[in-house]
């Protein structure tokens, strides 16, 4: 049977006092023998579950037409009943009636619904009689499983009048005596669902009280059955812009959807804590709960108990309470607070003095008077939250408007009662907006920086580290949260790439050269002027800045030095007070469309509900007409919807046809169970109707091909929940778990860099690092860094060094050529910090070094060591008397000094990151070894320095001046990835790496902006289709389509059985844009881009379909022996082999010029291009040899050249040449990459960035003469 989507119910419960001691006591009470009226125990009267009503059928395939999760049920009452049969009366009665045995005994109840609480739950203060009629009231109450999994309810307590309840002549009031007093007993009615709709079924009560106030007590049960099945046919709005809204007279009842998968329900009103406490007790108080506290809320009204609790878990979004959480006790359950875990609950005020001198640590929270204690102290003696984070909330939340009279002021009386209230919900949904991104940053402001400690491979947190980067004021608090589950879970999250909104701010917050920061830096440091601000362009050099000027066009190459990407202030404006309280937090709203239900049928009758189901299923197919193809996030809520209410009308193969939709329109809320158990459930007759739809067959496909790959990732035992914290060894350690617990320590991840900081460590003994040998050298690392950002320079020295600087090492005061002080290293140079009066006098920048050497300076009788620098431009060399640490600073300025010259001579700003790791790892090396053998053993670190000595590296003149800069987008990996796709759209740069991995660059400063992943599989293609969307295909056979806007890739075209090979654009004869694209077996297909509806299909017979061009009316088909020139139709028109000498080789990359009607070819193992004419495809007119190249994998066409990407065969490194389109002439060659050029795009005609295969991996940006 299918697994039935969730609806809005889950069930409605009645409970209230047993009839028969009802009777017991009003006869007593008319006889005036009753004192006081007694507290009863209530009990379970009803429950009303889905379905409520089924098709009479013998067919196992049948489901009852309602939104339901469950339909195994079982009895609930009856065992009840059993164990109350010889319960005896206080007047000494035993209570064996003719109603324990009758037919209602046997209440039937979901499987995972528990009742046994739940009586005393809806009394939490007992059921208590009364005299006269009470006023209705309301609490909420919240029930977790052994999973975790939480279930909520929302309880109205009515009271009723006893003669109302009672059968017979009582109930008829003719034998009322009116000088008697009345009795009245309090009823509750439940209504559970799986999720926090608080507000919509406090609605829903009401309505029902409006009923059930006149209805007699015969119709009392049969009332709320028709009620309970009415919420039952309500279906719940999918994640994202559209809430359903449906009528239970006398009101309107709006259900608000999710903002995302991710996101919980918010239906209640978030401003209620802000209106209890003060903004510092509130603090104190999402502390406690950041540090898993055993927490108790006391107040004198149970529904308040519950709102203000569930208020303050969704301020911690998106971490998530892990402890045990009950925040209604009734009386009867104050054991709980016993519990020797982390908790939090929630009891009457009543119980307060008795809980705080009974129960040790606990924390007491008096919502009534927004005060918190601990039951051990006045005072509460716990670490606060961090101070910058906790005064940029309270400066935020002294803004927010908490009182809707304010709103009312310049308004009339309103006369339409849902009027108003739509109005104070849309009020209410401004004000929830604020509280939830002000209560975001917060948490974001605590946790920020948290994944810059994480190693995403071996899924280790480095917190030592992580402390260490706090204020010491804060370290406390810190220590605390780093041991909970909260933050566990939160950890997990990061681990795993979450992209939630934590992630979102984190990155949308950061100051914007650091939000680029790990693309750039190794070691951890500072800069002199604050934290760390550096960005790609802080280690380019001058003649290599790129522009700030943002998505119109290309980088000017040209830019001064000094001019720096300006960034948003993270700081509040002084004039906050006048603008809203979540200025600069708050993300692109969306516009909300309501989806109204039909009216409501009699909702016990089986054709009135199917004629419902369908006139919802037609109004949804309407809107879903007058949506426009752009709107294709509304349009996907539309199909969720009504492919929710075709599964719950059986009409299976319709609700496949709509989840199928949510690929085009967006693919994140698809929902995999239902699909899936959709399909398990098909019976035979529509198992072969689905087969006959393509689209569903393809579906059904998709789902199986899921189910396998999700048995294989758990055969392999792939864990995604596990988080270690880094720990320094205990055993001997070989070269492969070195190399592990390195990256684990967050040192360096390169794996080349960790090889020969292992021989450095392992110089002159055996090949392998002892634990403790590991500890000292990783303890003088920690304890550089730290020595570094103390260094506090004065303003004097600091304006003659760049923002962006760190001071990376400070030797000891020597006396030198030029003073005496401590010599400083940065990234850029190396200056003199006069003793004395603090003082800045230059000693060398790495790139005008012209001579590094150890010298000795005389001192009376003896010769001291000194180093001796000779700078580009001074006469004099500077020398400084290092005396036992200039060896050190020889191999050290050495390296810094190669790292520079590489830096420059190959535009790739990675080297001098690479030789100032280097330098800092021979400085922890001699440090932690502290033997003769140790300035050899750092020497093996001496990277770069060995090669300049080794293998001179001079860059050849044509490619220096041509090649402008280099991006490495494996800079944060263990080992290079290949770089399979580049794309440019204006402003962006799109670089495809291994496993459908996508980086987007800006253009601008060539810095990442975002990384997201489409898929498991590698990327083939990549096409900007529009504005707002690129276009990539995959090796698993889905075209995936990105906005470029909101950076997400919820949209997939799934009609491809192969891998997508290739893509192109053109347009119609009615100026429509139309996409091709095509796959490995020879499919191509034609998209109409706005609907991404196919418009034809044909396939091709050929070996590997490799790419598609349009041209002029045909489509021109490259495969791996043959290029086709196709009708649309897809008749082949003429078709073009591989030559005699290239049988064997295949076809790579082919270039269309029309307007000179030729047709360029390169092949994968052929030195060669091959030039075509379009009407002789016999043999190439011109063939042009590439001298040294082995064969060719890519070419673009630009101005009027042809770039060719290959591999050349002396040194198989990456070559790229440029021809001349008019004389067929190889203009120049470019040699810029370590392997082979496998992707070439071009950008603005003005650049070409090349992409390398997987031992280089880098990007590597041309200027186009």
């Amino acid at each position: 049977m299918a697994e039935l989507p969730s609806g809005l119910l889950e069930a409605c419960v009645v409970v209230g006092a047993p009839s028969d001691k009802l009777r017991d006591i009003h006869q007593l009470h008319q006889q005036n023998k009753l004192s006081e009226l007694p507290l009863l125990e209530a009990e379970v009267l009803q429950v009303h579950a889905p379905p409520f009503v089924s098709k009479e059928t013998n067919s196992s395939q049948s489901i009852g037409p309602a939104f339901s999760r469950v339909q195994r049920r079982r009895s609930f009452i009856k065992k009840k009943r059993r164990d109350r049969a010889a319960e005896v009366l206080p007047n000494g009665e035993t209570s064996c009636r003719p109603e324990a045995s009758s037919a209602t005994e046997d209440i039937s109840v979901p499987k995972d619904l528990d009742l046994i609480a739940l009586p005393q739950l809806c009394f939490p203060g007992g059921l208590q009689l009364a005299n006269e009629q009470r006023e209705d009231s309301y609490h909420f109450l919240v029930f977790t499983d052994l999973f975790g999994n939480r279930t909520h309810g929302v309880v109205v307590q009515y009271y009723r009048a006893v003669q109302s309840c009672q059968e017979g002549a009582l109930q008829n009031g003719h034998r009322w005596n009116s000088s008697k007093s009345r009795l009245y007993t309090p009823f509750a009615v439940c209504v559970i669902s799986k999720f926090p709709y608080y507000n919509a079924l406090r609605d829903c009560l009401s309505c029902l009280l409006v009923q059930l106030r006149p209805a007699r007590q015969a119709d009392f049960e049969e009332t709320i059955k028709e009620f309970s099945a009415k919420l039952s046919l309500v279906p719940l709005p999918p994640p994202g812009q559209l809430h359903v809204c449906f009528s239970l007279r006398p009101l309107q009842v709006v259900l608000p959807s999710r903002e995302d998968q991710d996101s919980p329900v918010i239906d209640i009103d978030l401003h209620l804590p802000f209106l209890c406490f003060s903004h510092t007790t509130l603090l104190q108080v999402l502390s406690c709960l950041l540090q898993e506290q055993r927490l108790v809320f006391f107040s004198a009204d149970w529904a308040r108990l519950t709102l203000v609790a569930e208020s303050l878990m969704l301020y911690l979004q998106p971490m998530s309470w892990q402890q045990p959480y009950v925040p209604v006790l009734a009386r009867g359950m104050l054991d709980f607070l016993m519990a020797p875990t982390a908790f939090l609950m929630g009891c009457h005020i009543s119980h307060f003095e008795e809980v705080a001198a009974e129960t040790e640590e606990l924390i007491l929270v008096n919502v009534d008077d927004g005060i918190i204690h601990s039951s051990w102290a006045e005072t509460i003696d716990l670490p606060a939250i961090p101070v910058a984070a906790a005064e940029s909330f309270m400066s935020r939340a002294e803004c927010l408007q908490l009182h809707y009279d304010l709103e009312l002021c310049h308004l009339g009386a309103g006369t339409d009662a849902n009027a108003l209230r739509c109005q104070r919900r849309d009020w209410q949904t401004r004000l929830n907006t604020q509280i939830q991104n002000i209560t975001l940053e917060l948490v974001v402001n605590i946790f920020r920086g948290v994944q810059d400690f994480l190693n995403y491979e071996h899924r280790v947190f480095n917190s030592e580290e992580f402390l260490r980067t706090r204020e010491p004021a804060d370290q406390t608090f810190y220590k605390k949260v780093l041991e909970t589950h909260i933050f566990h879970s939160f950890l997990r999250d990061r681990l795993n790439r979450k992209r939630d909104t934590f992630s979102r701010m984190e990155q949308s917050t950061r100051h914007h050269a650091h939000r680029n920061r790990p693309m750039t830096e190794t070691p951890r440091r500072p800069p002199m002027s604050e934290l760390s601000r550096t960005g790609y362009s802080s280690y380019t050099s001058p003649d290599n800045r790129l522009s700030k000027r943002l998505g119109a066009s290309l980088p000017n190459l040209e830019q001064p030095a000094n001019d720096t990407v300006t960034a948003i202030s993270p700081n509040r404006p002084a004039s906050l007070r006048k603008m809203t309280p979540d200025i600069g937090l708050k993300f692109a709203q969306k516009v909300v469309k309501v989806f109204r239900l039909p009216e409501f049928p009699p909702p016990l009758a089986y054709h009135y509900v199917q004629n419902y189901y369908s006139d919802m299923v037609a109004s949804l197919g309407k809107a879903i007409n007058v949506t426009p193809p752009d709107e294709s996030a509304l349009l996907a809520r539309y199909h969720y919807l009504r492919g929710l209410v075709n599964t719950v009308s059986n009409r299976r193969l319709d609700a496949l046809e709509d989840f199928q939709s949510l690929y085009k329109t967006d693919s994140d809320i698809f929902p995999s169970q239902m699909v899936k158990s959709l399909v398990d459930s098909l019976p035979e007759a529509e198992r072969l109707q689905a087969d006959r739809r393509p689209e569903l067959k393809r579906l059904i496909c998709r789902v199986k091909r899921d189910q396998e790959r999700e048995r294989a990732r758990h055969s392999n035992g792939q864990e995604e929940g596990a988080v270690k914290h880094f720990q320094l060894p205990k055993k001997y350690m070989q070269l492969e778990e070195f190399v592990k617990c390195v990256q684990e320590s967050g040192i360096v991840k390169d794996q080349g860099t960790i090889l020969r900081l292992f021989d450095a460590l392992t110089v002159g003994h055996q090949k392998q690092v002892g634990p403790e040998l590991f500890r000292v050298f990783y303890t003088i690392w920690k304890e550089t860094e730290a020595e570094a950002q103390e260094v506090c320079l004065p303003a004097s020295v600091l304006e003659h060094i760049e923002p962006s600087e760190c001071v990376f090492k400070l030797s000891s005061s020597v006396k030198t050529s030029r003073g005496v002080g401590k010599i400083a290293m940065t990234q850029r140079r190396l200056f003199l910090l006069t003793d004395g009066r603090p003082g800045y006098v230059e000693v060398a920048q790495y790139r005008d070094i012209e001579e590094v050497k150890v010298s000795s300076a005389p001192f009376l009788l003896l010769r001291i060591p000194s180093l001796k620098l000779r700078v580009h431009g001074r006469k004099e060399a500077f020398e400084a008397n290092l005396k036992t640490e200039t060896e050190l600073w020889n191999l050290m300025v050495k390296e810094m000094w190669a790292g520079r010259n590489m830096a420059d001579q190959h535009k790739d700003p990675q080297y001098m990151q690479q030789a100032l790791t280097n330098a800092l790892l021979m400085d922890a090396v001699v440090g932690s070894l502290q033997s003769s053998k140790a300035i050899y053993a750092a020497s093996k670190l001496a990277h770069f320095d060995r090669i300049k000595m080794e293998v001179p590296m001079m860059v050849p003149k044509t490619t220096a001046e041509t090649l402008k800069h280099k991006i490495n987008p494996s800079l944060e990996l263990a080992a290079p990835q290949a770089v399979d796709v580049l794309l440019y759209t204006p402003g962006q740069l799109w670089v495809s790496v291994s496993g459908g991995k996508v980086m987007v660059f800006d253009a601008s400063s060539w810095s990442l902006t975002h990384t997201c992943h489409v898929g498991n599989a590698r990327l083939n293609c990549m096409l900007g289709v529009d504005k707002d969307q690129v276009w990539m295909g995959s090796e698993d056979s889905v075209i995936y389509i990105i906005s470029m806007v909101a950076m997400v890739c919820n949209r997939q075209l799934t009609e491809h059985r192969a891998e997508v090979t290739g893509l192109a654009l053109d347009t119609d004869k009615y100026c429509q844009k139309v996409a091709y694209s095509c796959s490995a077996e020879g499919s191509v297909m034609a998209w109409e881009v706005s609907t991404l509806q196919v418009k034809r299909h044909f396939r091709l017979s050929c070996d590997r379909l490799q790419s598609v061009y349009s041209c002029n009316g045909t489509l021109w088909c490259c495969s791996r022996e043959s290029v086709m020139e196709v009708w649309r139709n897809g008749s082949v028109k003429r078709r073009l082999n591989l030559t005699e000498q290239q049988r064997g080789s295949t076809f790579s990359s082919v270039l269309l010029f029309p307007e000179k009607e030729e047709l360029w070819s390169v092949c994968v193992d052929s030195g060669e291009v091959c030039i075509w004419h379009i009407k002789d495809t016999s043999k190439p007119v011109h063939r042009v040899a590439l001298q040294d190249c082995t064969g060719c994998y890519c070419m673009i066409k630009v101005k009027n050249q042809v770039w060719v990407g290959g591999v050349g065969r002396s040194s198989t490194k990456g070559k790229i040449y440029i021809l001349d389109t008019e004389r067929h002439q190889v203009l120049k060659e470019l040699l810029g990459h370590n392997d082979k050029v496998a992707a070439l795009c071009s950008a603005e005609d003005r650049y070409i960035l090349s992409g390398a295969g997987k031992h280089d991996g880098k990007i590597a940006i041309w200027k186009v003469e």
